[in-house]
Formats: C-alpha cells, structure tokens, sequence
C-alpha cells in the first residue's frame, strides 16, 4: 500500500457529492486507499468551487478531522511547478495538477486519487509516470 496517498479535487468532489458520476468510484477507493490523505492548497480551492454550498460543509468536516491536509508548500517549489505547467502547456496543466505531480517526486511511495486521465499523461521527474488511480 502507498505510504502517501494524494488527492486530487476530482476523486474529492466525487467522495462527497453522490450526484458525481464516479462517486461509487470514490466510495470504492476511500476504505482501499484510506486517509489521511494528502492534497495542496490549489486542489482544495478548486474542490470548495466544485462542490459550492452544498459540499463546503462536508470538505470542512474532513480538514478539521484532518483526514484530508495540505502538504505542500507552493513557495519552497515554485520553479518545479511552473516548469511542470509550461512543459504541459497544450494539455494544459493546471496548477493544482502541477502541485499534485511536484508532490509525487517529492514524498516517498506516493499514489494520487483523481478521475482526471491527464496523470496518464504527465511525467514525473521528467520520465516516470505518475503513480494514480482513476475510475476505468
């Protein structure tokens, strides 16, 4: 089992909004993969806008609980993710996804939860893939 499991605001979304097309997915994941759960702070604005109203409360239940954290520190890697971003330019990247990739060269043993089939794309340390699950 990975040592740190990453999530990004898809699968987050989709774990707490049963109205998600892969919610059953996330469900799935969640006990296999269980938290606490690593993300940044750019996964988790977009997980706040997704979700709106209706999943603030519920994404505010899981930070507090601490199941869901931020580990990352955008400062410490600006370079690496601006160079991710501009590298993936005609995917495009966005930052979250960069922040998500620069965590996944920097922690050990790491797997990212995300519905977002552009992981199978990006390349960590320039050539390896990024370790993820996402729905089939």
């Amino acid at each position: 089992m990975a040592r740190n499991v990453l999530v990004d605001a898809g699968f987050v979304v989709a774990l707490l909004s049963s109205r998600d097309a892969h919610h059953q997915w996330a469900m799935t994941q969640a006990p296999a993969l269980p938290p606490p759960w690593s993300t940044c702070e750019a996964v988790l604005s977009e997980a706040f806008h997704l979700l709106g109203a209706r999943g603030a409360h519920s994404l505010g239940i899981l930070l507090r609980r601490r199941a869901l954290f931020v580990a990352f520190e955008i400062r410490e890697n600006l370079e690496p993710v601006v160079r991710l971003i501009e590298k993936y330019r005609d995917v495009p990247m966005s930052l979250a996804d960069a922040c998500l990739v620069r965590m996944s060269e920097t922690l050990a043993d790491p797997v990212i939860l995300t519905t977002d089939k552009d992981f199978h794309i990006y390349r960590r340390h320039s050539r390896q893939t990024v370790p993820c699950v996402t729905p089939e």
